[in-house]
């Protein structure tokens, strides 16, 4: 039966395709795809996990008749032969050999995946003792993997396409290509994304999340149609489902029917219709009808993404995250060598345009791993995170400062700090470049000049840009953080995400009078945040005077879009109407009916 599910956009666009779920049980699990030659590897490692606990229950039973009165020895024998035939049932491990013969699952993700499946088939069940067996069936499942432990083969660096056609409707399909594949999941932590992200997946959706959480923001990157902040996404739709996520809406389609099927066709080469048509706009510069010059630069998470940056016409890198170096890496960080071959590739990657590479910003919804998530703080967001984090330890920070000089031998570096609120975190920060630099004289490495720049996501940075302006070469609005910090929203919590409103009056006073003060101050300033990349905010952002936009590569084509049908000289006097204005996207709203701006 057909159905809806709705959350909230994050990456437009249409995608359709089976449903890959990722259960959110097993959340410390590993998923990722294998290649083709590790097949029968992989499906050796679950039968020798299973085979490592039918053992086990053997040794057990053959103990169980000495564990105390005979009903209680009987009760425990009758739990290991229903655990011992769970174990040998076909069903169970049929199932889990073709998630990774067809799937190409890695074995864990493998026995997950079966384990959902058969645990909704308990859930059907009308006699309440066999619905009571999906217990058994998760315990078993929780001794494999456990039995598995330790004997993972390396996550594939790329994914190959699964195929699977069946039924009337996979016929409106292409029968000359795979099947997409659409991942569902409760969460998925930014280091999942980074797995996923040169992944088969056409799409995916989420039941938590905001607009501007980190998931959200990874799925633009991968210009994939995404939705988040579904709520019941992954306990509606069940595995191998055909689904349709509407990124231009919000809305995810289970189970589509044909009619609609083919709607929703129509509606994604229409898209890809479009995409062509910016394309033809990659080699045009970015200038306003008036003969203002914008420069468009890209947002990255790793070097590879350089590539991607160049293809889209980017003229630069404006935000290098750096953090994803580190994540998943539990106790294991990147040394000043890894980090430095790594930005090395980036710059070198850019091709001569400039890199800016931010101080590792790790905390709240982007944690190193699962395992460092601390839940014992109530507001991890108002917590160790960024540049507090970076001057908490000062080993760690200096090492990345030293690999950041070293990369900037090969290429013009900007180093940005996040984060900064303090003065005393100021003078910090410039301390440790200091002493990084004088490291790097003393072991003799090469090294060049960056120039430095601080975020401004912080309420306190943006009414002190004044101070700001005196010790940094430019400043970089991460407006994320600055709407969430200025209106107290978690960014990442989709019970609050209504409430995330970058038109917010205090906010666009922010913005503006920071960009304000940098031009007057003759300071370069960029906005890297996500309203760089909305193109229904592009000529307010140029009314306000911002030249200098950086984004994910997907979004940069239309955005150029939006500046090459501009006139700043209309434009500015709008946007101080629109940030004078009480409630600003009712004043925008009307001057798009009227026409009152270029």
């Amino acid at each position: 039966m057909t159905f809806a599910i709705h959350g909230l956009t994050v990456s437009r666009g249409i995608a359709i395709g089976r449903a890959v779920l990722v259960a959110s049980s097993r959340a410390d699990v590993a998923h990722y795809f294998i290649e083709p030659h590790e097949v029968e590897s992989e499906i050796n490692r679950v039968r020798a996990g299973r085979a490592a606990v039918i053992d086990e229950i053997h040794r057990l039973q053959a103990n169980v008749a000495h564990m105390g009165p005979k009903e209680t020895s009987h009760e425990l024998g009758a739990l290991l032969d229903v655990h011992l035939m769970l174990l040998q049932d076909t069903e169970i491990s049929g199932g889990v050999k073709h998630w990774i013969t067809d799937r190409l699952y890695n074995a864990e993700w493998a026995v997950t995946t079966q384990l959902e499946i058969i645990g909704r088939h308990f859930d059907d069940m009308e006699d309440e003792y066999l619905r009571e067996r999906k217990a058994d069936v998760e315990q078993i499942a929780e001794r494999v993997l456990r039995a598995m432990k330790g004997t993972a083969s390396a996550i594939a660096a790329t994914a190959p396409r699964a195929a699977r056609k069946t039924s009337q409707q996979d016929l409106l399909l292409d029968d000359t290509v795979d099947v997409p594949l659409v991942l569902i999941a409760h969460d998925l932590s930014p280091a999942d994304m980074l797995q996923f992200k040169q992944s088969v997946f056409a799409g995916f959706i989420t039941d938590v999340g905001g607009k501007t959480s980190h998931t959200a923001i990874v799925a633009r990157s991968m210009d994939i149609p995404a939705v988040v902040g579904a709520r019941s996404a992954s306990q509606l739709v069940r595995q191998d489902d055909w689904v349709i996520i509407d990124g231009d809406a919000g809305v995810m389609i289970v189970d589509p029917s044909p009619i609609i099927l083919a709607e929703y066709g129509f509606k994604q080469r229409q898209g890809d219709l479009e995409r062509g048509r910016l394309s033809r706009l990659l080699h045009t510069p970015a200038v306003t009808m008036d003969g203002e010059k914008v420069l468009l630069l890209a947002n990255i998470e790793m070097p590879e993404d350089a590539n991607a940056a160049l293809k889209a016409g980017a003229l630069g890198v404006g935000l290098f995250r750096s953090e994803f170096l580190f994540m998943g890496r539990q106790n294991n960080l990147p040394d000043e060598e890894e980090q430095y071959h790594a930005y090395r590739r980036a710059v070198e990657g850019m091709q001569g345009l400039p890199v800016t590479i931010r101080t590792v910003d790790v905390g709240a919804d982007k944690p190193l791993d699962n395992s460092t998530r601390d839940n014992s703080h109530l507001n991890p967001a108002l917590g160790l995170r960024a540049i507090r984090w970076s001057l908490a330890d000062p080993a760690m920070f200096l090492t990345q400062l030293r690999a950041i000089l070293r990369a900037a031998a090969h290429g013009k570096v900007n180093l940005l700090v996040p984060m900064l609120a303090h003065a005393s975190e100021i003078r910090q920060t410039l301390a440790h470049v200091q002493q990084a630099r004088a490291q790097l004289d003393q072991k003799g490495l090469v090294y060049g000049p960056v120039k430095l720049g601080a975020m401004i996501e912080i309420p306190a940075a943006a009414l002190s840009v004044k101070y700001f302006l005196k010790h940094f070469d430019y400043l970089s609005i991460g407006t994320n953080d600055l709407i969430q910090y200025t209106l107290a929203i978690d960014r990442a919590d989709e019970s609050v995400a209504h409430l995330y409103d970058p038109l917010h009056p205090a906010v666009l006073r922010l913005v503006s009078e920071t960009i304000a003060e940098s031009i007057a101050q003759g300071k370069e300033v960029t906005v890297c945040g996500e309203m760089a990349g909305d193109i229904s905010l592009t000529r307010l952002l140029l009314g306000m005077g911002l030249r200098t936009f950086s984004m994910h590569p997907a979004q940069i084509l239309a955005v150029k879009q939006e500046i090459l049908r501009a006139d700043t000289t209309r434009l500015a006097p709008w946007a101080k109407r629109v940030c004078a204005a009480d409630d600003p996207a009712q004043e925008m709203t009307t001057a798009a009916r009227g026409h009152r701006t270029a």
